[in-house]
């Protein structure tokens, strides 16, 4: 069984990232324009009389006029904050908020986190039930058992909206899911094999319960908790556990198990024993799930038993048994039939909708968002989807909704579900699942990456984390001493294990400056002084030769210079890739819809031959991040209208392609609302492009750049960039004073082309 390299972080490094920008993890924005005097009146007073008339009238018109229909609160008093205990109620805070953005980056669903400072479970119960009418869903977290139990069933009879404990349910949807398909794999029936639960907890309880809907009978089920066995006649049960007591006279784990088929461990590390395991039935089911550390590896059992099927908590193996898999998709298919409720079949339609997934073939998008390499395969180590499946949020809500309707709990009916599933797809950040698939495949064969401004703040932090998550290995250019120094001052240790590199090498200096005096000699009349003097001197002209010679993959640099500095000192060492044109492409991320933006730092003003070269260019690139490239051709005019000079090179460009037959959709001139605003497809009929465009071809570079820093700057877009195409090389390069995140997100991006791209392949 595989197991990966989890990413380690210091514990300053997680408060630096929760206090940067700004503190914590969520804000709130204006779904509305608020520009104008008119706006305010609109958004407030008096404008704001007219919902608030109509929400008097029919409360259901809450759904319509405000955000209660995609808004959850994420609720704790913080009694066990993840395998912590109790801490209170606001050190739950960074958990909740946590569960927020999970909610919002999965299941586009706005949540809002609200600790409440009580141990009294009435007090917590009548607080959720006076602001309630807030919020279109109640998700409960880390409160201690058995107050969960309780807490949650009175507010499922007080509240008509959907409450729901993710520790409960949660784990037992995600864990049915799992059963479901081991079963398959094993070929074992659901109502004859014997199940052992090591925990009685919460998670467990709720488990037991989801495992008798499915079909496992009920004496079938032995649940153990920290005294043993739970057994009929044992003393001093409470009531929920009393429910899961059976006939039987095994009173420890290791009796328990013996033949059995199924283990579920909810419990602590190391309490299942290789020897436990060698006694389970043939073909047995082992979900350990305790975390950090699970009740028995997948190593261990793997030295006693070749025929398991083994499951965790964890993220570094195979078939991880986690919450992220359910309870965004599932509020998002609640929210949207308003839902009085998750019932018991909206549990066990997401259960089942889980493991069908599974046993899907993986198609060539999805497997490079999740990772690319060997495509998963429905089999003992991928029973369950992975969190990073972009194909969830397009089948988990689907079955949850039909199943809210079907148990008439849905007020209101989706009556086209195809619809539906478009609408769900377009509510993701491809930009994350498609980093997260970069990062990765590049884990599985990491490669050398030239971190050029070693001595930057944000290049060494970003270098080091590139290290600490296993997506390469990092090599910085810099002074030694200067780069300890940096180290000291941002709070890491000096003894850090990151290769460092400059001209001090005499013999990659050498190496380098004879390189160098071959390539330019000729070309632009350099001696050999000059090279050494560019190879001692300068840092981006030091790592170009390190990719270029062999002595590292890929490079990132900038961040310290202007980026037409760094390009040109880059393209002293590094020639365009044979047949391609060189251009900068971005891509921009908004409101859940992705464009790239072309060229944004090369070519001044292209050609219409160079524009048409970089859609070709573009188009290829594109189809690497799994994107069907639809590309426009941007102007101020929209198919002539109107004709100017400035029109004339785009026009021409689009009949170049034409004439080239090229396998990628296109079309031009048009302005950027015709490429981008599907409302404009009535006005163009004969156009695939209007409206539905994901390539943007600018007429100049200045158009360009200055439209995507906008978008940044005002609009609140993510830019994953300037990707550097047509390089002879993996070099990216950061604009002046990139983030931390972005220099990370380039070097991944780098050591990626490093791995796809045949740097000496024409094109």
């Amino acid at each position: 069984m595989k197991k990966t390299k989890i990413d380690h972080y210091t514990d300053k490094e997680a408060l630096e990232f929760h206090n940067s920008n700004k503190s914590g993890k969520i804000e709130i924005n204006s779904s509305k324009p608020m520009t104008t005097k008119r706006d305010l009146a609109l958004a407030y007073s008096p404008g704001v009389a007219a919902p608030v008339k109509e929400i008097a009238k029919n409360p259901e018109a809450a759904y319509d006029y405000t955000t209660k229909g995609n808004l959850v609160a994420v609720i704790s008093n913080g009694s066990a904050i993840l395998g912590m205990g109790n801490l209170g109620a606001l050190a739950s805070k960074p958990v909740m908020e946590g569960k927020a953005v999970l909610f919002k980056r999965f299941a586009d669903i706005d949540a809002i986190d609200l600790e409440i400072d009580s141990s009294k479970i009435d007090e917590i119960v009548n607080s959720i039930i006076n602001f309630s009418k807030s919020f279109g869903g109640i998700n409960l977290e880390d409160i201690a058992a058995p107050d969960c139990f309780i807490i949650e069933k009175k507010l499922k009879e007080a509240l008509d909206i959907p409450v729901f404990h993710d520790d409960q349910h949660g784990t037992a949807i995600i864990t049915t899911a799992a059963l479901i398909n081991a079963l398959d794999i094993s070929k074992k029936k659901i109502n004859k094999i014997r199940v052992v639960i090591n925990g009685a907890g919460a998670s467990a309880i709720a488990c037991s319960d989801l495992f008798m809907k499915k079909g496992v009978p009920k004496k079938s089920i032995t649940m153990i908790d920290r005294k043993g066995v739970i057994y009929k006649g044992r003393d001093n049960l409470n009531h929920w556990k009393s429910e899961h007591a059976i006939e039987t006279k095994n009173r420890t784990l290791e009796q328990a198990i013996k033949g059995a088929d199924v283990f579920l461990g909810l419990s602590a590390k190391g309490v299942l024993t290789k020897k436990m395991v060698k006694s389970m039935e043939k073909n047995p089911i082992i979900f350990a799930c305790a975390n950090p550390d699970p009740e028995i590896t997948p190593e261990e059992v793997n030295e006693v038993r070749d025929d398991a099927i083994v499951a965790t908590g964890r993220s570094d193996y195979p078939n991880q048994v986690n919450n992220l898999l359910g309870f965004p998709y599932i509020f998002r298919g609640a929210l949207d039939v308003r839902a009085k409720t998750i019932n018991e079949q909206m549990k066990l339609a997401a259960a089942d909708a889980i493991a069908a997934l599974a046993r899907e073939d993986v198609p060539d998008e999805v497997a490079a968002a999740m990772g690319g390499g060997e495509r998963p395969k429905y089999g003992r180590e991928y029973i369950i989807p992975s969190t990073f499946d972009p194909r969830l949020i397009s089948v988990i809500p689907v079955a949850v909704a039909k199943a809210a309707m079907q148990s008439k709990v849905a007020r209101k009916k989706i009556e086209d579900f195809e619809v539906y599933k478009e609408r769900l797809k377009q509510r993701l950040d491809p930009s994350v699942t498609i980093l997260q698939g970069i990062n990765s495949q590049i884990k599985k064969n990491k490669k050398k990456v030239v971190f050029a401004d070693g001595e930057d703040e944000n290049s060494l932090k970003a270098a080091i984390a590139f290290k600490n998550g296993g997506l390469g290995i990092p090599i910085l250019v810099g002074k030694k001493e200067k780069i300890k120094e940096r180290l000291k001052e941002i709070g890491l240790s000096e003894n850090f294990n990151i290769e460092i590199s400059n001209s001090t090498d005499l013999k990659k200096r050498e190496k380098y400056v004879n390189f160098l005096f071959k390539k330019l000699q000729r070309e632009q009349g350099f001696l050999e002084r000059d090279c050494d003097r560019l190879v001692r001197n300068d840092r981006v002209v030091w790592g170009s030769c390190m990719v270029s010679c062999g002595d590292a993959d890929a490079m990132v640099t900038g961040n310290t210079r202007r980026y037409a500095q760094s390009l040109e000192k880059i393209k002293k060492v590094v020639e365009a890739r044979p047949g391609e044109i060189m251009f900068g492409l971005n891509m921009v991320v908004n409101k859940g819809k992705t464009v790239f933006i072309g060229d944004t730092s090369v070519h001044e003003y292209p050609t219409s031959e160079e524009m048409a070269e970089i859609a070709i260019s573009a188009a290829r690139v594109v189809r690497l991040f799994g994107f069907n490239p639809k590309i426009a051709f941007l102007s101020h005019s929209t198919f002539g209208q109107p004709i100017t000079s400035r029109t004339k090179h785009i026009r021409d460009a689009v009949e170049i392609l034409k004439n080239m037959k090229v396998d990628f959709k296109f079309d031009g001139d048009m302005q950027p609302d015709v490429a981008l605003d599907e409302e404009y497809k009535e006005l163009y009929p004969f156009s695939e492009i209007v409206g539905n465009a994901n390539v943007l071809i600018m007429p100049g570079q200045h158009s360009a750049a200055i439209s995507y820093k906008i978008m940044k700057a005002l609009g609140g877009a993510k830019v994953i960039g300037p990707l550097l195409i047509g390089l002879g090389q993996p070099i990216e390069i950061a604009p002046l004073r990139s983030s931390t995140s972005d220099i990370l997100n380039l070097a991944s991006v780098a050591a990626y082309s490093a791995g796809v791209i045949n740097y000496n392949k024409k094109n």
